[in-house]
């Protein structure tokens, strides 16, 4: 069982991002989903999708009006995660902090447990 302390985070950057993406398709209400897949270089990999409404057993969290979507199956590997969206030098991406990683591949994409 996850407890509340251990769903996952979205920070204040990520949340101006997926707003700013909902307003730019002229789709108020979009969501961030954030799913693991098994695969990537790691063994699993971080899949991310906008959607625009939840699903049965989806846990939902909401930064500034903005809602992050986590399927059941995803949840145990994102406990205590922060999606994060940071821009650096020729690059800007939506990046997951995961304290339940063991180790991660170069691209940051995608993790071991």
């Amino acid at each position: 069982m996850i407890e509340s302390t251990d769903i996952p985070s979205l920070t204040p950057a990520a949340a101006a991002r997926v707003a700013w993406i909902a307003q730019r398709q002229g789709k108020p209400g979009l969501m961030l989903r954030l799913a693991v897949d098994g695969g990537g270089c790691a063994g699993f990999q971080y899949r991310f999708g906008l959607e625009s409404a939840v699903g049965d057993g989806d846990v939902t969290v909401q930064t500034d009006g903005v809602t992050m979507v986590i399927d059941p199956d995803s949840l145990p590997f994102l406990a205590g995660a922060e999606v994060d969206y940071v821009e650096k030098i020729g690059a800007a991406a939506f990046e997951v902090r995961n304290p339940n990683a063991a180790s991660g591949c170069g691209c940051g994409s995608s993790f071991s447990v």
